[in-house]
């Protein structure tokens, strides 16, 4: 079995788009990167063609160039022997008339479980806002060992995602 073929590692598909989880660490921040529509929908693109990720230092292999319902990415971040390999499939899709976005799970094999949603909305005063809501815990022993690290890392990538749009 491929990391792309493996199942989700958690029964609250989809809560990312409601109230969060119990058991789980949550994040929820957000920032307004612009205004106007040519900023939405720019940032809209960067988001939904796995533009974003690569901005963040990721390497991207996605199974669709656009994100779509049921598209899974193998993620990999660091290089050489430091390099982690995780996969991860999209739950969901939000594509409004000024909100778009997405969400994807944690596969098998992802050192946590859990959920992350990335959401941009083109608000009536005109602002931009990028949020990007996640409910996770450490999937492996040697994670759980290295929380205080996990978290570290995890706050790094989104302040990457959060300055790449």
């Amino acid at each position: 079995m491929t990391l792309l073929d493996r199942p989700l590692t958690y029964p609250e598909v989809g809560a990312t788009a409601g109230q969060l989880p119990d058991g789980y660490d949550h994040l929820r921040v957000q920032r307004v990167i612009g205004h106007g529509e040519s900023t939405f929908r720019r940032a809209a693109e960067r988001l939904t063609s796995w533009q974003m990720h690569r901005a963040a230092g990721l390497t991207v292999e996605a199974t669709t160039p656009r994100v779509e319902p049921g598209s899974r990415v193998r993620l990999r971040l660091g290089r050489h022997l430091l390099r982690i390999s995780f996969g991860c499939q999209v739950v969901y899709v939000v594509e409004d008339k000024r909100r778009r976005g997405f969400a994807y799970g944690t596969l098998q094999g992802h050192p946590e479980q859990g959920e992350e949603r990335f959401c941009l909305e083109w608000r009536e005063d005109d602002a931009v806002v990028f949020t990007i809501t996640a409910f996770s815990r450490p999937g492996t022993w040697w994670l759980r060992a290295l929380a205080p690290i996990s978290h570290r890392l995890q706050q790094r990538y989104t302040r990457r995602y959060l300055h790449a749009l």
